[in-house]
């Protein structure tokens, strides 16, 4: 069993320092893409499941502004 465990704890260290590295774009905040906008006439697509959409029709994007959390807790 021990041993067991110790090769489940390698197999997770040799994972994680193995996998590729990630570098994400950090959206500037206050700005939508430009790529996909509300077009007149345009067909809102209803999907059920996972598929791929290609040619979106942004009809509304949300609330763009950004404000930080704050947490507070444990008292009454």
């Amino acid at each position: 069993m021990w041993v067991q465990i110790a090769l489940f704890v390698a197999s997770l260290v040799i994972s994680y320092l193995t996998r590729p590295k990630t570098n994400y774009d950090k959206p500037k905040p206050g700005t939508v893409e430009t790529g996909a906008v509300a077009q007149a006439g345009g067909e809102i697509p209803v999907l059920f499941g996972t598929r791929d959409i290609t040619g979106q029709n942004i009809v509304w994007y949300g609330d763009i502004k950004t404000k930080a959390i704050k947490k507070s807790g444990g008292k009454k």
